[in-house]
């Protein structure tokens, strides 16, 4: 299923902040669907990892405990996120799914 990632950066101060979300249910597992009465199943990013030109920048271990659709930040100086430098934002989750979006400063 195609997630919706949202990529928006700032920058100020001789910094530059990059925030991304995805949209992702983010079930615990322990959740139970009140039409069924049935426990909903486990499904939650582990990893999303921010890359600048190509060079890993951060990198998240999410798990159940994050909320649904979660955002993550980081600051860099503006030095290294000069205005035309490349941003890819990627994910994974516990069941196989990826994704990932890429954009120019």
């Amino acid at each position: 299923m195609a997630r919706t990632i949202v990529l928006k950066t700032k920058s100020a101060r001789g910094t530059t902040e990059i925030l991304t979300r995805v949209a992702h249910p983010m079930e615990t597992g322990l959740r139970v669907d009140k039409k069924t009465k049935k426990k909903i199943p486990e499904h939650y990013i582990e990893k999303l990892t921010i890359e600048l030109n190509g060079k890993k920048l951060a990198e998240a271990n999410l798990g159940p405990a994050a909320s649904k659709n979660p955002t993550v930040g980081v600051k860099v100086s503006s030095a290294k996120a000069k205005k035309g430098s490349k941003i890819k934002i990627s994910w994974s989750d516990n069941k196989g799914e990826k994704g990932s979006k890429e954009a120019t400063i």
